[in-house]
């Protein structure tokens, strides 16, 4: 799983073999970077969660990534494949990609325990 930066970097590119996977876009969810005291923050930082946390739009837009992800993985599952690349982008991957991606992985390793997600912020391994 992947959260990037379309600006800065544009679609992670998938190593597996499998070519590609899911791509979901967060931009249209107000980028609480524009927030002065989020600016130099992360979406794993506390307040930022707890700002998208408060945005409908996010719940929606997460509950309709569940929806989406979790047939594959049932799918992907029973057939015994292996991969599955899942990747969040917004402008700058610092805010809105990386909480999506957490919160991700944090569902599908309560929803299917046996499943093992690997996340890579990729704006942030770079240095913001």
């Amino acid at each position: 799983m992947h959260s990037f930066s379309y600006k800065k970097a544009g679609i992670p590119s998938d190593n597996t073999g499998n070519g590609g996977g899911f791509m979901f876009d967060c931009r249209f969810i107000y980028n609480p970077g524009r927030k002065e005291e989020f600016k130099y923050l992360t979406g794993c930082d506390k307040g930022v969660i707890e700002f998208l946390d408060s945005q409908t739009e996010m719940k929606k837009f997460l509950e309709n990534v569940y929806d989406i992800i979790d047939h594959a993985i049932e799918n992907y599952t029973e057939r015994n494949f292996t991969d599955l690349m899942i990747s969040f982008g917004c402008t700058g991957g610092q805010h809105r990609s990386v909480y999506c991606a957490e919160k991700t992985k944090v569902h599908i390793e309560n929803k299917f325990p046996d499943v093992i997600v690997v996340l890579h912020h990729d704006q942030i391994l770079k240095g913001l």
